[in-house]
């Protein structure tokens, strides 16, 4: 379904980037800077987008090939396309509905969403505005009671698969947060404050939504007054600062710094179904993930050049995980997705598929859920049309083969 949207007297948005450049204008620097931002230099960060342009696509012609398949199975789920939802937290900074909306609109896609640990609406919460499963996302906490509890609501409440991110022993080096005020808890300045206020359509709907805190970080059931918006700002106005909008905990110290391989081995017994591995990058880990510990797959991910800058890019490090694990495994992609012809790069390089996580944020925060579905749409008319200039019949056909090394690789 297309989703003809034209805001004011501008042309509709037809790429990603155009939808970038529309969320640029709709967010303060506060949730842009969490939302664009990478670590360090950003050398990982802008690696993930160019990485993918040292590859060619092969072109047949006379094929006849007129609507290719793009349909797929991820997590043990068939999906309409080979693309989902990455777990990004705080969705709520993008736009209030959030998760919700955001999951509604790849459902209706024919796909699925992640939903982080660090997400603006309980995972209840999601479960009962979907009709179809979705997969959540675990966070380890330092504490496997906290985990156990998260897992078993997880499993109460229909998400039939679990992707466990390993990347983030620490937080990293994430300057540009830091500098507009992103840190825990919020640090609120005159300046940010008249920023938000410039963006007064996020600032009333921040305010009287209240949907910016990471939920999971709260006790179950507790009200997050507390963590509202409008706390923060009457906070600074009255001199303290540091009472700004933040999770209920710092993050990082929630965080199991020690996360070690018999951390993943005991979630992995106490999980029945589907398990992934988030944020590998080494084929020995993701060997011994799926040998040793039995996960069904891992997502080749830096964790969007959030986290150590200066390691490989995504797609540069997928050939070696899928030669080492491939035919045994499922092997995923984050990081970098920008255009149908990336996904189809990273198929024909072995992906079973791919996460997006930047690009559906800026269609949340432009447009919402009609947003988030019209960012989907992109993508799957960007993949119909190449699959048929390159005269390929399904993304199951796709392999090395279709692929040729750019001058620059």
């Amino acid at each position: 379904m297309a989703y003809k949207i034209k805001l004011r007297d501008e042309a509709p948005p037809v790429s990603i980037e155009a939808w970038r450049r529309l969320a640029r204008r709709r967010l303060p620097d506060l949730a842009w800077n969490y939302l664009e931002g990478g670590a360090d230099d950003g050398v990982t960060l802008a690696e993930n987008i160019s990485g993918f342009r040292r590859w060619r696509l092969r072109q047949r012609c006379l094929t006849g090939i007129t609507s290719p398949d793009l349909s797929t199975i991820m997590a043990k789920d068939k999906v309409a396309i080979p693309v989902a939802l990455a777990p990004t937290g705080a969705a709520g900074l993008s736009h209030w509905t959030g998760d919700v909306a955001a999951s509604q609109a790849a459902e209706r896609a024919g796909t699925r969403a992640v939903l982080s640990t660090a997400s603006s609406y309980t995972l209840e919460e999601v479960a009962e505005a979907t009709a179809q499963n979705h997969w959540f996302q675990l966070y380890p906490f330092a504490n496997r009671a906290k985990v156990g509890a998260l897992m078993a609501r997880a499993r109460s409440a229909g998400y039939t698969a679990m992707f466990v991110t390993v990347d983030v022993p620490v937080l990293g080096n994430r300057e540009s947060e830091r500098t507009a005020g992103m840190t825990h808890p919020w640090t609120l300045t005159p300046p940010r404050l008249l920023n938000m206020a410039s963006r007064p359509r996020w600032l009333l709907a921040a305010m009287r939504r209240r949907r910016l805190a990471a939920i999971h970080y709260l006790e179950r059931n507790a009200d997050p007054e507390g963590t509202s918006l409008l706390s923060s700002i009457r906070g600074a106005i009255q001199g303290a600062g540091n009472d700004a909008i933040a999770s209920a905990e710092n993050q990082a110290r929630l965080m199991q710094g020690d996360l070690h391989w018999k951390d993943l081995a005991w979630m992995r017994g106490q999980w029945p179904g589907p398990l992934y591995v988030k944020g590998v990058l080494d084929a020995e880990d993701a060997e011994y993930a799926v040998d040793k510990i039995g996960v069904d797959g891992v997502v080749v991910s830096n964790h969007g050049g959030r986290q150590l800058d200066r390691t490989l890019a995504s797609i540069d490090a997928l050939p070696a995980i899928v030669d080492r694990i491939g035919n045994r495994a499922e092997v995923y992609l984050d990081g970098g997705v920008r255009r149908g012809t990336d996904v189809i790069t990273a198929l024909c390089l072995g992906a079973t598929g791919v996460f997006i996580g930047r690009p559906y944020l800026y269609g949340l925060a432009v447009q919402g859920g009609v947003g988030v579905a019209a960012i989907l749409e992109i993508f799957r008319g960007e993949m119909e049309r190449a699959l048929v200039l390159m005269g390929c019949p399904s993304v199951a056909a796709l392999d090395r083969s279709w692929l040729i090394p750019g001058q620059n690789s």
